[in-house]
C-alpha cells in the first residue's frame, strides 16, 4: 500500500554537517523496491573508531552476529547497508551470505573483513539475492558521491520521510562535526537503539571511551522511545569516528573519560541520538500525534522507566490519544497494572497544563472541556508525580490509528 507522508515530519531535510574522512555511496539493487536506491555504502579514508549497540532480541539477524563480533575489535574502514530484506532468522544461508557482503566490500575497500560493517533491514524470514546486493555494492561505491540525504532515504523501509540530525562545535578552535541518519517507523521498542542508526564524526576518540558515551547516550534517547512495543530482530546503533578533523589539525583525542573538553562533545552526540530517536517516533506507522510521558517522584529511575513506558505502550492510552479523549482513567490504569510503588495520596496527573489528579483524587477544578481541546494539539505531554522519591524517566511514542492497523496488515503484499 502506499503510505502517507507522517503530518508530524519536517518541513525538509536538515543540512548536515559534512564529516571528514568518509564517502557516502548508494545504488539500486531491485531486490524489494523496484528502481529505488536500496543499498548504501560508506567507506573510511583510514581506520576509524566505532561503538555500537544491537538489539537483545534473543532472534538476531545474521548481520547483528557479525557486527557484534567486529564490535570486540573496535576499528572500522566501511559500513554497507541494504533495505527491503531483512536477512532475519534465514539459518546457515543468511550468516553466508552476511559474510559474502563483508567479505567482497573488504576486497573493494582493500581492508580487513572485520573492519566491515553491515545492516539489512526489511521483511523478516526472506533470503537476500545475494548477487544482486553485491553488485550494487559495487556500483555504490565506484558511482557518484552522495549526500546524507540520499543515505537516509536509501535504508527506509515503511518510514514516510528521511531521518537526520547534525551539530558542529569547537574543540581547541576546531570545527567538529557530529552527522547522524535513522531509520525506523514499526516494531520500534528498543532495548538499546533502534531499527537502525549511524553517526558519523571526525573527532579523534578511543573506541573504549566511545562505547561509554554511546552507552549514556542510549538511556535518554534510542531507549526512551516505543511505537508499538515490539522490538526488532535487527535494531543496530553505530557510531564512527574518523578523527579526521582533529587529527589534521595536531589536536590531541579524547581518551579518557576525565578530559575537560569532552562535555562539549557529549552533549552534541547526545542531541542528535535524542533528535533521532524523536524522529522515528514523529513516523510511527499511522502516527499523527507525538505523545510526552514524564514520571517523577518515583523511588528511582529504574521504576519511573517502568510506569512510564507501560502509558506509553497501552493501545488504550494510545487510542485515546489518538481520538482527542482526556481518558484518565486509562492512565491510572497503565500506571496500576505496573505493581510499582506509588504514593495513593500524593499521586498527581497532568495532561498539558491541565491538573487531572491531586493528591489521589480528581482535582477539584479539573476541566474536561480545555483537557479535551489540548488532546486536540499534535504534542501531547502527561506528567505524573508518584509521589514517593526523587526517581524520574521520559519516553516518547505516538498515537495509534487505523492506519497503523492497514500498514502492517499490509506489509508483505
Amino acid at each position: 500500500m502506499k503510505i502517507k507522508k507522517s503530518p508530524l515530519a519536517p518541513k525538509s531535510f536538515p543540512a548536515l554537517p559534512k564529516v571528514k574522512g568518509l564517502a557516502i555511496g548508494t545504488a539500486v539493487s531491485n531486490t524489494k523496491y523496484k528502481n529505488r536506491q536500496d543499498v548504501l555504502t560508506i567507506s573510511f579514508d583510514e581506520k576509524s573508531s566505532v561503538a555500537g549497540a544491537f538489539t537483545q532480541s534473543q532472534m538476531l539477524a545474521a548481520p547483528v552476529q557479525i557486527c557484534q563480533k567486529n564490535l570486540k575489535n573496535g576499528y572500522a574502514k566501511g559500513l554497507v547497508v541494504n533495505a527491503g530484506i531483512a536477512n532475519s532468522y534465514t539459518g546457515i544461508i543468511g550468516v553466508k551470505n552476511a559474510k559474502s557482503m563483508t567479505n567482497a566490500y573488504s576486497k573493494l575497500l582493500n581492508c580487513r573483513q572485520k573492519d566491515i560493517y553491515v545492516c539489512s533491514t526489511g521483511v523478516i524470514g526472506e533470503q537476500l539475492p545475494i548477487n544482486k546486493i553485491l553488485k550494487s555494492m559495487k556500483k555504490s561505491i565506484n558511482g557518484r558521491p552522495k549526500d546524507f540525504k540520499s543515505a537516509a532515504k536509501s535504508i527506509m523501509t515503511t518510514d514516510t520521510f528521511p531521518k537526520g540530525s547534525g551539530k558542529v562545535i569547537k574543540i581547541d578552535g576546531i570545527d567538529i562535526a557530529i552527522s547522524g541518519i535513522a531509520k525506523g517507523s514499526g516494531m520500534i521498542a528498543p532495548n538499546m537503539a533502534t531499527m537502525l542508526a549511524f553517526i558519523f564524526t571526525d573527532a579523534s576518540i578511543d573506541h573504549k571511551l566511545f562505547q561509554t558515551l554511546i552507552n549514556l547516550g542510549l538511556r535518554d534517547s534510542f531507549n526512551a522511545i516505543t511505537v508499538d512495543g515490539d522490538t526488532s530482530t535487527n535494531d543496530t546503533l553505530l557510531a564512527f569516528a574518523t578523527g579526521k578533523a582533529m587529527n589534521n589539525e595536531g589536536v590531541k583525542p579524547f581518551k579518557k573519560i576525565g578530559d575537560k573538553r569532552l562535555g562539549k562533545f557529549r552533549e552534541a552526540l547526545e542531541e542528535v541520538m535524542l533528535d533521532l530517536a524523536i524522529q522515528i517516533v514523529k513516523d510511527g506507522e499511522g502516527a499523527r500525534k507525538l505523545l510526552q510521558v514524564v514520571v517523577n517522584g518515583a523511588t528511582n529511575a529504574k521504576s519511573a522507566k517502568k510506569v512510564a513506558k507501560s502509558i506509553a505502550d497501552s493501545p488504550l492510552v494510545k487510542t485515546a490519544i489518538a481520538g482527542s479523549d482526556p481518558n484518565w482513567g486509562r492512565i491510572i490504569m497503565a500506571i496500576g497494572k505496573t505493581k510499582e510503588h506509588f504514593s495513593s495520596e500524593k499521586l498527581n496527573i497532568r495532561i498539558g497544563n491541565n491538573l487531572v489528579i491531586k493528591n489521589g483524587q480528581l482535582a477539584k477544578r479539573y476541566s474536561e472541556r480545555k483537557t479535551q481541546k489540548y488532546m486536540k494539539n499534535d504534542h501531547i505531554r502527561i506528567d505524573i508525580d508518584l509521589g514517593l522519591a526523587n526517581g524520574h524517566n521520559t519516553i516518547w511514542t505516538c498515537d495509534l490509528t487505523e492506519d497503523y492497523i492497514k500498514i502492517n496488515s499490509d506489509y508483505r503484499s
